[in-house]
């Protein structure tokens, strides 16, 4: 005679996540060549532009982290549509790193010490920031996707703002990322409360997630253009560019940061989620602007996209 066993309960999506769109993975060609890439394509502010560029390899980095970090944790959850939109955040970030690869390979070709900057991230990120414990990689992973969501909204925000080069594959690359990392910026946060929710613990994220992305992506920032032109010590036009610059990325009324400031420290509220900064509107707007199938500004650049199966 056999016995009979209970049933094993089946893991339930929570009311939360399971009336979350879904988040696709995009697959993107670009083919970057050199020729057409343009070194100052932020608002043909030279400083202003060497920061995003700067950015574009630390990202790799940090992104990879956030990949780690992500599939590390992806175990623990017992929600299943959280975990698929793990799946997701996961394959977003592989692609984002591939693909500013790709563009970091460019640089180079435009004197940009791509090299140097590779060296000096992998130390930080491999030999500092991956050796931390577990809980603490979970909160600055958080606190990593909260900048690049606070980007990501400047950006919808200031369209225009990546239209005064003619670089299109440099612009469809910043849109691209900018869509996906607003589409996905609740992800990690979800992931961090359901397992820790320690609030001392997330502001510690926080902390090394600024420290990163307003100490040592700008400090890479500014020393581009001596790097690459060494005469920018003695250049006039280039202090002025650097005056310039300066207001773009850290000026009250249209700075990258400057005029952030709130949504970045809002980020220290007991109860701040993501989402509190409603993002939706923007993104219907986006999809139909870079996605539509005859007109998407992304339309020439797109393979595919997939979105991961919910599985219990």
């Amino acid at each position: 005679m056999t016995t009979a066993t209970a049933a094993q309960p089946v893991p339930q999506a929570s009311a939360q996540t399971a009336e979350k769109p879904e988040v696709p993975i995009r697959h993107m060609k670009f083919d970057f060549n050199a020729q057409d890439a343009d070194p100052n394509f932020y608002l043909n502010a030279e400083l202003a532009s060497a920061y995003f560029e700067a950015l574009s390899i630390f990202l790799t980095y940090g992104e990879d982290l956030v990949i780690d970090t992500a599939r590390y944790h992806r175990d623990f959850l017992t929600d299943p549509v959280l975990k698929q939109r793990v799946t997701s955040l996961i394959g977003q970030e592989a692609l984002h790193s591939k693909v500013h690869e790709e563009w970091n390979e460019i640089l180079k070709e435009h004197r940009f010490p791509v090299p140097l900057y590779r060296f000096l991230a992998e130390n930080v990120f491999n030999y500092g920031f991956k050796r931390f414990p577990h809980r603490l990689q979970l909160s600055l992973m958080a606190g990593i996707e909260h900048f690049t969501a606070v980007l990501a909204e400047f950006m919808m925000k200031h369209e225009d703002h990546f239209f005064h080069s003619e670089d299109e594959k440099q612009r469809g690359l910043w849109m691209w990322h900018m869509l996906e990392e607003a589409e996905h910026k609740d992800i990690a946060y979800d992931v961090y409360q359901e397992l820790s929710g320690s609030y001392p613990l997330r502001i510690s994220g926080f902390a090394l997630a600024l420290f990163t992305i307003w100490f040592l992506v700008p400090l890479g920032g500014v020393a581009i253009p001596f790097l690459r032109k060494p005469r920018n010590l003695v250049s006039l036009s280039f202090w002025k560019d650097a005056k310039r610059s300066l207001g773009l990325l850290i000026g009250r009324k249209n700075g990258v940061y400057g005029s952030t400031l709130g949504h970045v420290f809002d980020y220290l509220r007991p109860d701040f989620h993501p989402n509190d900064h409603d993002t939706s509107e923007y993104l219907e707007y986006y999809k139909e602007r870079l996605l539509h199938p005859e007109t998407g500004l992304l339309t020439p650049y797109f393979v595919k996209q997939v979105v991961p199966p919910v599985r219990a």
